[in-house]
């Protein structure tokens, strides 16, 4: 005798338009269907003892379900347990139904609202870097995938549950450190030192050497990135320390073992700093600080070269700057300077003929009254400035076709159009070029 009730498969029969359905087929229907319900509860009865439950639950139906390739039941899982009503439809006719939770309103009313979320951004950020996750708060921490275990999950876990409870409290992440072994903290500590030492020259030699050839410093980059940045950004007075950290930067570019592609946005302002800053060191030398300056040039033309592919925008936001410090009249005269060999070693003759040629003549005018204070400071460094615009200026005559001979008279000007020279560039630095004789000089930059 089948445990299974033949008059279930009638009631099934007749919902799905059978009216009629023989004795003889409902016996064998009935034992294929406990049959196939013993199966199911068999399987989920595995799932059960494997996640080491003693309550057997809707998840481990749908499992067993899959397993055996048979259709899932669809429907809305619970996390509480399902409570059963009768209601009757007739005389021997019990209907059973889910009783639907009873919800208090004044503790719905009072309980606190859930925070507002906020609205959608995309950003990038760094999800890796040579294998080590930057300990950034974008990225996961193992606090965070400890405390995500205990929140509630599945279709029915209620998102307000922890609002309720008050237990939604923003968690702070604490600070990853960075893990060195001691030889390598020992190894920076005594690289730093040796390269701030003002009265050892060799060490800092050997230092800057170290760092210019050894292969083992991958992990260190970060650390003397940020060495260099703090240096530069508290000691603008210290002439000694700022070429220091210009030499360390050169140096990590130089070493080819280094890949120095992520931290170049970060070594680009330092350098920018000692290139264009306002008052770099504090000696009464008017032109003390053109040699870091020089130093901070020739850097960034290194940078500029190596990393222009990997960033096609580089090479013009360092060209913008370092205009606009050439052209504000309220920069003093070392930015001034710094913005002309800045563009100078960037672009070469490109950006020489684009972006200083048309604004020579504009220029002058800021270096007229400095010119003429006789034996003052400003003197002198407008006179390095007027020098540093020529010397980019020529590198327009390299690019000239068809040579000229060169005078034998350095102070001739037969055959020169001087007024067409005054009117491109200024009487000032017309009159500058002029003395020096060389035709093939003026001709390109009366063609260019």
């Amino acid at each position: 005798m089948a445990v299974w009730n033949p008059d279930n498969i009638k009631d099934v029969a007749e919902s799905i338009g059978i009216a009629s359905l023989n004795d003889d087929v409902l016996q064998p229907l009935s034992s294929d269907i406990e049959y196939r319900v013993s199966q199911v509860l068999e399987e989920a009865l595995k799932f059960m003892r494997h996640s080491k439950r003693m309550t057997l639950s809707t998840q481990d139906v749908a499992q067993a379900l899959r397993v055996l390739d048979i259709e899932p039941l669809y429907g809305y899982e619970s996390t509480r347990p399902l409570r059963y009503g009768e209601a009757s439809i007739g005389p021997g006719q019990p209907l059973f139904y889910v009783e639907d939770e009873e919800v208090d309103f004044e503790k719905l009313i009072n309980a606190p609202l859930p925070k507002v979320p906020r609205e959608i951004s995309l950003t990038a950020h760094w999800l890796a870097v040579e294998g080590v996750q930057p300990s950034i708060p974008q990225n996961p921490t193992l606090a965070d995938s400890r405390n995500q275990e205990l929140v509630p999950k599945g279709p029915g876990a209620n998102p307000n549950l922890a609002a309720i409870s008050g237990a939604d409290n923003v968690t702070t992440k604490p600070l990853v450190k960075h893990v060195l072994s001691r030889e390598l903290q020992l190894y920076f500590s005594s690289v730093c030192n040796a390269v701030l030492d003002e009265n050892n020259e060799e060490y800092r030699v050997a230092a800057l050497a170290s760092i210019r050839t050894d292969p083992g410093l991958h992990q260190l980059i970060p650390y003397f990135v940020n060495f260099i940045a703090e240096k530069v950004t508290h000691g603008l007075k210290d002439l000694f320390v700022l070429t220091q950290t210009m030499h360390i930067a050169s140096a990590l570019l130089d070493n080819k073992n280094l890949f120095i592609d992520p931290y170049v946005g970060a070594i680009i302002p330092p350098v920018l700093t000692c290139l264009v800053g306002r008052h770099l060191g504090s000696s009464p030398e008017p032109l003390s600080h053109h040699p870091l300056r020089n130093i901070a040039a020739a850097l960034l033309g290194s940078i500029s070269k190596k990393f222009a592919k990997s960033s096609h925008t580089l090479k013009p936001r360092l060209v913008r700057t370092c205009l606009r410090h050439f052209l504000d009249p309220t920069k003093p005269l070392g930015a001034n300077y710094g913005g002309i060999i800045g563009l100078q070693v960037i672009g070469g003759t490109e950006v020489v003929r684009a972006a200083i040629l048309p604004n020579v003549k504009q220029y002058e005018s800021l270096l007229r009254e400095p010119l003429e204070d006789e034996g003052s400071p400003k003197q002198l460094e407008a006179e390095a400035v007027l020098t540093a615009l020529i010397g980019a200026l020529q590198l327009l005559e390299e690019d000239t076709l068809g040579g000229m001979k060169e005078m034998t008279n350095g102070n001739g000007h037969n055959g020169i159009d001087s007024p067409a020279l005054e009117e491109k560039v200024g009487p000032l630095v017309a009159s500058r070029v002029l003395s020096m004789g060389r035709p093939k000089f003026v001709k390109a930059l009366l063609e260019a």
